[in-house]
């Protein structure tokens, strides 16, 4: 498409043979370097550690970009909780992790309120999800209850016991993940949980060759703690900054509508049981801006649009039971879709 016709303005940028026009020079309203050098540094030190998984990265970095939490799935094995630990790691901020298990209890993530004798009141004793950066392992062990009490806090950015209301610290990303192949003895979350989570990243084998990058650079370290080697980069006043520029990213009338064309057509898809909602079209539009940011754009264009759509809408579509038992997946009906939707000139 042309990139005159997204660009509102006389300081229109040439048209590039690359879709996103990475590295074109153009002018911008908005000052992205600072955020792109921002980006590139976390790239960069999650390099030193993690072997390919670039997709992966990218999508946390900017769901932490428009304040949003991810839900991770894949096998065992592989690096799921080592790069959420590690991206917490190139942020100055707090960071917890919260194993989750059958027999966990809301309070043991929220908080209690404990006697104190000395001043004969309850003081209320903060739990783990009081973090900045919170990863939770197998969220889909704990049972409906506790479920239920972290997504509140996750919605709400905040946790209310005994009529008192504790606002979280900014920033507040949850990380979690789950292992879509041992059902035995979990919870499945509901759509409406779900929901919550800004992506779902599916998170599949490494390659051969970075299958033996991943062996060398481990021989390599010899031991070395991973943690080691990650330095922080991003501190809450950065952070805060970049998701202010990103919230005035340019998205022209007709962008809009591009989303708004594809999330309805997930409504009433003979292949879908459940499409989208509003809310998987606001979070495809904050995405999309977070993509053109970090691109050096201050504008949004179509293939912003299509980079969010499969990690926006893998947790809140459903195939019909027919097109499962096929073996047809999400991705690919989301794809359908987007193809079937013409691109706004």
């Amino acid at each position: 498409m042309e990139e005159n016709d997204m660009q509102p303005t006389d300081n229109t940028p040439e048209e590039s043979g690359s879709p996103a026009n990475e590295g074109l020079s153009f002018d911008n309203r908005i000052p992205l370097e600072g955020l792109k050098n921002a980006v590139t540094d976390i790239k960069n030190e999650l390099g030193k550690v993690i072997i390919g998984q670039e997709n992966f990265i990218e999508l946390l970095i900017v769901s932490l970009l428009v304040d949003g939490h991810v839900l991770i799935e894949g096998v065992p094995g592989i690096a799921k909780t080592i790069t959420a630990k590690l991206f917490a790691k190139t942020l100055k901020t707090g960071f917890s992790r919260i194993q989750f298990t059958p027999d966990l209890m809301p309070s043991d993530i929220l908080g209690t309120s404990i006697f104190n004798v000395k001043s004969s009141e309850f003081e209320f004793k903060k739990g783990p999800i009081f973090s900045n950066i919170v990863l939770i392992d197998e969220i889909n062990r704990a049972p409906a209850k506790t479920q239920a009490a972290m997504f509140e806090t996750m919605e709400e950015r905040q946790v209310t016991m005994d009529g008192t209301t504790y606002p979280m610290d900014a920033p507040f990303m949850v990380l979690a993940t789950q292992n879509p192949i041992e059902q035995e003895g979990t919870y499945a979350l509901p759509e409406a949980q779900l929901d919550r989570f800004l992506f779902k990243i599916k998170v599949d084998y490494p390659s051969v060759e970075e299958e033996v990058r991943i062996i060398q650079t481990h021989h390599e370290r010899k031991g070395e703690n991973p943690k080691a080697q990650i330095r922080d980069v991003l501190s809450p006043v950065q952070l805060a900054d970049f998701r202010t520029k990103i919230q005035n990213i340019v998205v022209e009338e007709k962008i809009i509508r591009y989303i708004a064309d594809i999330i309805t057509k997930t409504r009433n898809h003979p292949h879908l049981y459940l499409g989208g909602s509003p809310r998987a079209s606001i979070a495809t539009l904050n995405a999309a801006k977070a993509f053109a940011a970090i691109n050096g754009r201050d504008f949004v264009i179509p293939e912003d649009i299509k980079k969010a759509l499969v990690p926006v809408l893998n947790h809140r579509v459903i195939l019909t039971p027919e097109r499962e038992m096929e073996g047809m997946t999400t991705e690919s009906v989301v794809g359908m879709i987007t193809e079937s939707v013409e691109i706004p000139r």
